[in-house]
This record gives C-alpha cells, structure tokens and sequence, in this order.
C-alpha cells in the first residue's frame, strides 16, 4: 500500500523525486462508516450555506467580501503578511503601513480569483485556465520572475527556507514527466465514475500539490481550484465556499497528510481532513453571514434611534456594507449629495459608532466601517 499513490524514483543527478500514480487511487477509496458520515455532513453544510445567499442583503457584496478573506488567508498559509485593512487601504488609494509587496501579493490573487470565477462561465476547468490564473497571480510580485502563467522546466522542490534539493522535505516529479502527469490529472477532471464530487475535488487538489507544476504559486493555485471546481461542477451556485480559514488554522495537519499519501498510499486520512474542513468552513461562513444580517439590522435601528432618518443615511449604510474603507468623495460620488451634506451624515456616523476616521488628516480623509470589517476578518490576524 505504501505505493499506492507513487513512488520515488532516483533521478540521473542523484535525487530521487516522487512520481504520482494516476487518479483515482488503487486500491479504491474505502468508504467506511467515518468517511460516509464526513461526506454526510459536508454535502448537508454546503447546501445550507448556497441557502443563506438568499437572504442577505446582497450577496454578491458579502462574496466580494468574503473572496478579499480568502486571497488573504491563503496567501498567510505560504508566509505573506499583509491585513484586511492593509487591503482595504490599498484599494482605496492609501499607502498601507504593511510592506506593499506583501499586499499587491494579496491584491493578485483577489485578481486570480474574479478572472477564473468569470471565465469559467464559459471556458471549462483546464491546464489552460489554470496557467491564465497562474499569471495573473505571479504578475508583478515577488514571483515575477519564476515564469508567471508557465509550467516549470526547471526541477523545484519543497523545505524550509534556504534549504536546497539535497535537504528538502518534498522533490516533486521533474519537468520531463510533468506535463504528462498533468495530462493525466486533466483527463480525470472530466472522467466518469462513481467517486463523488467532494471526494474527487479532494484527490485532485492534492495530486495538483503532489505534481507541483509551477516554479512558484502551487498551494495558492491549488486551492483557488477548490471553489473552481465547485461552481463548475455547480454544487455552489455562489463562490462561498473557502478552505483557507480552516488549512490556516491545521496548516501542519494539512501538510503532514498531503505527505503520508506520497509515503503511506493514505488516501483517505487526507479525504477525512478535507471533508471536515468542508462542513466547518461552511459553518464558519454560515455563521458570518447571519452576523452580517444582524449587524444591518441592529446599525439600522441605531440610526433611527439617534434621529438619522435621511434616505441618504440608509443608503450611505448600504454603501458602507459594499465599501467599508470610504471617504467623503467616493460617498458624494455613490450618493450623489452635497459635500455638506455627506460630511455631516459621516458626522453622526462617527458619533454613534459606525465609522471610525483612520488618516488622521483634516482633509482627503478615509473612514473604515469596523464593525463589518471585524466580523469579515476573523482568523486573518497575523499573530
């Protein structure tokens, strides 16, 4: 069983690199009472999250949100330091206080994720698709230069920092038998059996980690293709579903079982871990949806309270679930109102509580809805 999902094969420069086996595994997934439980429990969590778009306020505006915390956690678990304020200010033209970097890194893959949700109403899951994603994702980082939207042709490898391939934790197959593998994966997007589609989604993610195609970008590529797969396979009808928060929080779990396949043919350790990632990550978003229907509510009865009763104070409200980083310009702008009167409803809103000034300057000031933005970025703390 130990080579049940490949083996390591001694190179002519004298590593040896791991060479995946095709999907799906043989002997075939065992399907006992733990995993068809998992499976249970996810296919019921996924439903019920695809329900709450329903009844959100917009849900396109709570995505847009939730695709920001997404491209954030995931780019945390390779190492990037960036904040979801450092985001919001970067979009907002501000200079973050984080290294900007770190930021256009997040930025990127935010990019990555709205081109691959728009392209593939139309084009379908392919190698193609995911070399345009890759370069969208590398394009003017720090990963410019490790051949952004190709695939390797040079042999990379996975350790510590500074390590190199004599010391490495994982070598990848090499560039000559790559792209076959990567056919081979690409033929069992659309293969027919009975393996059901978050099973499926499962070993494709972590024979794509195993190939390891590209120089730089894998883990993020990897898991962009997650929510890819979803919608293709329309289990989701809205992209809500993100893994990163929970392959964040059991970054070691994540990597020791994608390692005890390779070594071990354990298929499904790595099945069950994804599985419960599903059904607690969809009661994760769940749950942040009904705070977000809260919040509305509760901030609208406290404009009424506080004797803000304008139309113009529950449209800058909604504006504000849509843009929570804003300033008085794009408010006038969204609004259509006078400078007066937009700085005198930014006024009351600080008063009360709502927004909270974040420049510092008495001109060209910005103001951030943390209240959303709180409940949006829970588990992207950087310490």
């Amino acid at each position: 069983m130990k080579d049940r999902a490949g083996r390591y094969i001694n190179q002519s420069t004298g590593y040896r690199a791991f060479i995946p086996k095709p999907l799906p595994p043989e002997p075939p997934i065992r399907f006992d009472d733990e995993l068809q439980s998992l499976l249970s429990k996810a296919d019921i969590a996924l439903a019920r999250l695809d329900a709450i778009t329903t009844v959100l306020p917009n849900p396109d505006l709570f995505i847009g949100m939730y695709v920001k915390k997404e491209a954030l956690l995931s780019s945390q678990i390779e190492g990037t330091e960036a904040s979801m304020q450092g985001i919001l200010e970067f979009e907002a033209n501000l200079i973050p206080k984080e290294n900007i970097d770190e930021v256009k890194q997040v930025i990127n893959y935010i990019k990555a994720m709205n081109y691959g949700l728009e392209r593939i109403k139309e084009f379908p899951l392919s190698l193609r698709l995911i070399r345009e994603i890759h370069k969208i994702l590398l394009e003017g980082t720090r990963g410019n230069h490790r051949t952004p939207g190709e695939f390797k042709i040079s042999q990379n490898w996975i350790g510590p920092p500074g390590s190199t391939i004599v010391n490495a934790t994982y070598i990848p197959p090499p560039p000559d038998m790559m792209l076959s593998l990567m056919g081979d994966l690409e033929k069992y997007f659309y293969a027919e059996d009975k393996i059901p589609d978050l099973v499926r989604i499962a070993l494709i993610h972590a024979q794509f980690e195993t190939i390891h195609p590209f120089l730089d970008g894998n883990g993020r590529i990897g898991r962009l293709f997650i929510t890819f797969y979803l919608i293709w396979k329309k289990i989701l009808t809205k992209p809500t579903l993100y893994l990163s928060f929970y392959l964040k929080k059991n970054r070691t779990a994540y990597y020791d079982l994608l390692m005890k396949i390779r070594t071990d043919g354990d298929w499904e350790q790595w099945i069950n871990f994804f599985l419960k990632g599903i059904y607690t990550t969809c009661d994760e978003a769940t749950n942040t949806a009904h705070e977000i229907v809260k919040l509305k509510e509760r901030l609208l009865t406290k404009i009424y309270e506080n004797g803000i009763t304008s139309i113009y104070a529950v449209r800058l409200l909604d504006l504000l679930f849509e843009t929570p980083l804003i300033s008085g310009t794009n408010a006038i702008h969204v609004l259509k109102i006078s400078q007066v009167a937009i700085n005198q409803l930014i006024r009351k809103f600080e008063r009360i509580g709502i927004l909270k000034e974040i420049t510092g300057k008495k001109r060209y000031r910005k103001y951030i809805f943390k209240d959303y933005v709180d409940i949006i970025t829970k588990g992207t703390e950087l310490r």
